[in-house]
């Protein structure tokens, strides 16, 4: 179908607020809403909020819900009794379509748990797993600006959709002819098929986060400042960490929910902007730490007071120095399995690998993204034959205890608190741990550099990259050899395909490209392993000088 067809399609079926903003559409914006209709990935969907296929919006939505709503009736009525549990963040219209994702999946005879209002990204794979629904969804962008907003779907363990369940979705999408004549129920139509639900949930998910700890006493030494960045962070992670006797200064003017993230530069704790404000409270009240997490809570970011120096962890840096504390800890208890397994992804720096192998952990890698991780887990669960003990990303995201199985900042505020108090006792702050940690296992600079090319123009550019380094592949840079390359999309035994090249060079080091899975970004991850700062930084710049040139 044509981009006019569908553009007079909407114009002769949608409502009349739609219908109005469709007449307000550029050429060049018309052609962008409507050339496709917006991709059902294997991380669900995202993208911009606004009238059209290609974009969120409540018909899209209810497309995907029926899709979704289908592929349950068809694994029988048990399937629907079991019913999913929704969840949404604070971003614009979240409410709006999380009714519409419980309307139509009532109206398809299918159980409904709506959280009663916005809650974080890993209580609903709690919730998933609490109650015992056969699936979850979640209305979230995550960290991306406020006019993006996105739909992601979990399966019966509280994991997101992985591409096999995926592929069994999309074929149910697809078959959804026309996203305008999706039937739905509102909250009075549907009586008990939808339920709301809050604070039992909450209460169970708390007491479960609160378990992870090690120090159970209420005897701190830090003050942390917070802040949620306008997100769903605000009430459970004061909660836990007041429960948990911290000492915690809140960014009031970043706590409130709001859609537009007024009062953050920034709602990505990966940027430095986003910590602007905490750094001013971190300085004003000569704080410990600071704690950032994202809109729907699922990364964690942090800064360090290191004397009157504030010092910003990447989240591969806050991801060792926890695995670190963790194990830690379990091995002066005693505790650390002998089956152990520590997981994290292909663009993940080695410095965990390192950390987890010194005491006894096996490590396993997975393509970018959660669900990944959460996959493994159950395989092993299944199989008996390897306990989890951490899973973490380069994007922040972190996971400790798998009563949920997608990241969790909630779990890793607590335990990144913990670990600062206990090391200040020993008068070190976090950044003289990571700096130990360089000591015992090479200093490792990891970066990533995002370009960002938006619109169909930009989506063949970033394929043109990838094509690039695929038909004319690097063999050295700064005089070290490429040792392999790894290209997902003929994968390697254990891994499903995807757009991803992954060159690892003589020395250690790695490069991965891939684009973006929820943004129009075309991605490069650099992990240097060297004897020092210096020597790393020289190191880094050799590689991108030969990567990015593909720009």
């Amino acid at each position: 179908m044509s981009i006019e067809m569908r553009y007079k399609k909407w114009l002769d079926s949608a409502d009349g607020n739609t219908v109005l903003k469709l007449r307000e559409l550029t050429d060049a914006e018309k052609k962008d809403s409507f050339y496709k209709d917006i991709e059902f990935g294997t991380g669900g969907m995202r993208g911009l909020l606004g009238v059209g296929t290609n974009r969120v919006n409540k018909y899209t939505i209810a497309r995907a819900t029926k899709g979704f709503a289908d592929y349950i009736n068809e694994n029988g009525k048990t399937a629907a009794s079991r019913g999913v549990a929704i969840a949404h963040d604070n971003r614009r219209q979240s409410r709006e379509l999380a009714l519409v994702t419980a309307g139509v999946l009532a109206y398809e005879g299918i159980k409904v748990y709506l959280f009663e209002d916005l809650r974080t990204t890993p209580e609903l794979s709690f919730a998933v797993r609490h109650i015992g629904c056969f699936g979850g969804v979640v209305i979230t962008a995550s960290h991306n600006p406020p006019e993006y907003n996105g739909y992601k779907l979990y399966d019966e363990t509280g994991c997101q959709l992985v591409p096999a369940a995926v592929e069994k979705v999309i074929p149910h999408i697809n078959a959804v002819e026309n996203e305008l004549e999706v039937k739905s129920l509102s909250l009075d139509e549907a009586g008990s098929l939808i339920e709301i639900i809050g604070s039992e949930v909450d209460e169970a998910y708390y007491e479960k986060v609160l378990g992870i700890r090690f120090n159970t006493d209420r005897e701190h030494s830090i003050t942390a400042v917070y802040t949620p960045q306008h997100g769903t962070g605000n009430i459970p992670v004061r909660e836990v960490l007041s429960r948990a006797g911290y000492n915690v200064i809140p960014v009031e003017s970043q706590c409130f929910p709001d859609t537009e993230f007024k009062n953050t530069k920034n709602p990505n704790p990966e940027m430095p902007e986003a910590y602007e404000r905490a750094i001013e409270i971190l300085k004003e009240k000569n704080a410990d730490i600071a704690i950032a997490t994202d809109p729907d809570c699922d990364r964690l970011g942090a800064v360090i007071n290191c004397g009157g120096e504030y010092r910003l962890m990447t989240g591969n840096q806050s991801g060792a120095v926890i695995l670190y504390y963790l194990l830690c800890r379990m091995k002066e208890q005693g505790a650390i399995p002998e089956n152990g397994l520590m997981v994290n992804t292909v663009v993940t720096s080695t410095l965990g690998d390192k950390i987890a192998e010194d005491f006894g952990l096996s490590v396993e890698k997975t393509l970018t993204g959660f669900k990944f991780i959460g996959e493994k887990i159950k395989l092993h669960e299944m199989a008996g034959d390897k306990k989890f003990v951490f899973g973490y990303e380069e994007s922040y995201g972190c996971l400790i205890g798998d009563f949920v199985r997608d990241k969790d900042a909630v779990q890793a505020s607590l335990m990144f608190c913990e670990a600062a108090d206990f090391y200040k006792k020993q008068g070190k702050t976090l950044i003289d741990v990571l700096d130990e940690i360089y000591g015992k296992y090479g200093y490792f600079l990891d970066t990533l550099t995002s370009l960002t090319l938006k619109g169909e123009d930009g989506a063949k550019k970033i394929s043109a990259i990838l094509d690039n380094l695929r038909q004319n592949p690097v063999s050295e840079a700064g005089g070290v050899a490429v040792k392999k390359i790894t290209d997902y999309n003929n994968p390697p035994e254990g891994f499903v395909k995807s757009n991803v090249l992954h060159y690892e060079f003589t020395d250690g080091s790695f490069v991965a490209v891939r684009p973006s899975g929820t943004e129009p970004k075309c991605k490069f991850y650099y992990c240097v392993c060297d004897k020092d700062s210096n020597s790393a930084k020289k190191r880094l710049e050799q590689l991108k000088a030969v990567f990015e040139k593909t720009e």
